[in-house]
């Protein structure tokens, strides 16, 4: 029925990663059938920005939870309307039978699912570009390691304004509690507030995203793996597009300020500052 209920077409929409790489939907109604094509999407990325069918599976099934507003049982028979087309591309690496030679993966699940959903809602027109990202931020040195996912803004709808400083779409974590994160590691939060105004304008506004400054005590060794720094979410039907994200480092030595950009491997010393501001939504439709 949900399927159905879509008018009979193609819908088409395109994307692109933060360093340029390609991403491409292609959905075609057919009375109560779906096929969901990836053809155009770009090739192998030689980072970890590559995906696998069971990551872009996964995310077509969540987006097919979404809007389906029925009780059903979560299994396979969801799928079975759906037939998706996955070339060979960053979605799809080839096999290898040599580890050290297959596509690396790592940011698949935490970042190219995020943006597999995002194409489908925009093709359809269901809802503007949420952040896009997990904003990854890990810290350590040889005697431990911390991670953490960022929330972000969400993107709007045809009938409301997307939510701030939540995490959407493919995500299952929690942050750290404050009182935890400064009691058991050498760093101190002095902000984290929401980003005002980050959100797409629209006749619905996308969601504002979040600002997290973090002091670090002791020298330390930092990695981010994010995106939307260079390529903002999209908007929909004329709604403006969210704002990007920015990581940026200041040295305590002499108070400049470096933007990292989307992905980062830097080492940071005693009282510098990393201030990271996540994207936000995109917005639906003209503003007043």
């Amino acid at each position: 029925d949900a399927i159905a209920a879509i008018k009979d077409g193609e819908y088409h929409f395109a994307d692109a990663l933060d360093d340029g790489s390609l991403l491409q939907i292609t959905i075609t109604i057919n009375a109560d059938q779906m096929t969901v094509d990836f053809t155009g999407t770009g090739a192998v990325n030689p980072n970890a920005f590559n995906a696998n069918r069971a990551i872009v599976e996964s995310a077509i099934l969540y987006c097919m939870r979404c809007i389906i507003h029925q009780d059903i049982p979560l299994n396979s028979g969801v799928m079975e309307p759906i037939n998706i087309i996955l070339p060979t591309c960053m979605l799809n690496p080839p096999a290898c039978d040599d580890p050290l030679k297959h596509a690396a993966v790592a940011a698949g699940n935490v970042e190219l699912s995020q943006r597999v959903v995002d194409m489908f809602f925009g093709a359809l027109n269901i809802m503007a570009g949420c952040q896009g990202t997990m904003n990854n931020f890990i810290f350590g040195d040889g005697q431990f390691g911390y991670y953490e996912t960022i929330c972000g803004g969400v993107g709007a709808t045809a009938t409301s304004h997307g939510a701030s400083a939540v995490h959407s779409h493919m995500t299952n974590t929690r942050m750290t509690d404050v009182e935890v994160f400064e009691t058991q590691y050498p760093a101190r939060l002095r902000q984290f507030a929401i980003r005002q105004n980050a959100g797409g304008q629209g006749k619905h506004n996308g969601g504002d995203g979040v600002i997290r400054e973090i002091e670090f005590l002791k020298d330390l060794e930092v990695s981010m793996l994010t995106q939307r720094r260079v390529r903002p979410p999209f908007g929909l039907d004329g709604g403006e597009p969210g704002s990007v994200g920015k990581n940026q480092l200041k040295r305590a030595v002499d108070d400049n300020v470096i933007d990292l950009g989307s992905l980062v491997q830097v080492s940071v010393k005693a009282r510098d500052v990393l201030t990271i501001q996540t994207p936000g939504g995109g917005g639906f439709g003209k503003g007043d």
